[in-house]
């Protein structure tokens, strides 16, 4: 599975405290753990992977606290979020979903706005098809899409990326998957890899790191379930008449044929291609992705 952290998805590992955290159950009695900044309109945060905490996602909720309240929380398995087993009765996509609905109650948000990136926004997507009326707005930030046309599409990564670092990722590949997991072979994917993602290289280092750190039992789990279920939101997304934002780098690893994809299907939906930009909109493109989802959060 060369590909299973495609949708990995990061930011600055912030050094300060949350203004506040804490725990909701969820229907299974498991765990979520959040944490929340601001004060406002609630807006959820949910982070890409599949199988990553929320970490990497704290200071692009700060940022966004500035206006409104920004919630962030460790996807089940993931973080402090912690099952006692991993396997396709505690890992789905309507388990995830349900997670979501159980904190909203706990924080009792009778509405909430929801940004998802990555594989956040797929997760997104599923959680408006099956609980459409606990939602304002949606922001899919280059989110994978709204069904499986991703595993048709062209892989970009290494589109992006030199023969050299090709060559790297393939080798550091080839070696995981003979089962070297060390922290070496997985950073030295990751270093491989990272280029591919942000359009500005000083990023890199940064997102190396970061792509070593997701959980691939977790992952392989929720592409199996999508799999299973023949993950499609498109139906119900055509009845979803809230606005919805798609906004996504124009070089992103994510085929600007998905984010088309979503525009063309979800009717009060509009999307913006970022130029000089690659996955993370808020490194590549900082002023302008802020600005865009805000305006849109706001309107």
């Amino acid at each position: 599975m060369k590909n299973i952290f495609l949708f990995i998805s990061l930011l600055f590992i912030a050094n300060t405290f949350a203004q506040t955290e804490g725990y909701a159950t969820n229907n299974d009695s498991s765990k979520t753990y959040y944490k929340t900044f601001g004060k406002g309109e609630p807006l959820l945060i949910i982070n890409g992977g599949p199988g990553m905490n929320s970490n990497g996602f704290e200071d692009m909720a700060k940022i966004l606290a500035e206006s409104q309240e920004t919630i962030i929380y460790d996807q089940r398995g993931t973080g402090k979020s912690k099952l006692a087993a991993l396997n396709s009765k505690t890992i789905s996509m309507k388990l995830m979903a349900d997670d979501i609905e159980s904190l909203r109650k706990h924080l009792k948000i009778k509405k909430w706005n929801v940004l998802g990136h990555s594989f956040g926004g797929m997760l997104a997507s599923y959680y408006a098809t099956v609980y459409p009326n606990s939602i304002n707005k949606i922001v899919l930030s280059s989110s994978g899409g709204i069904d499986l046309t991703l595993l048709k599409t062209e892989n970009l990564i290494e589109r992006n990326l030199s023969k050299v670092e090709k060559d790297s990722m393939n080798y550091w590949n080839d070696k995981i998957e003979k089962g070297d997991t060390s922290h070496a072979a997985r950073l030295g994917r990751g270093r491989a890899m990272a280029p591919a993602y942000v359009y500005d290289r000083k990023y890199v280092p940064i997102i190396a790191e970061r792509l070593t750190q997701g959980n691939s039992v977790i992952n392989g789990l929720l592409w199996d379930d999508m799999q299973k279920i023949n993950f499609d939101c498109a139906v119900k997304l055509k009845t979803f008449k809230n606005p919805v934002l798609i906004i996504q780098g124009k070089e992103d690893v994510i085929s600007n044929q998905i984010g088309e994809l979503a525009n063309k299907t979800i009717p009060n939906s509009k999307l913006i291609l970022l130029e000089n930009c690659r996955h993370y909109g808020w490194l590549d493109a900082k002023e302008k992705y802020f600005h865009e989802v805000n305006s849109f959060l706001k309107s």
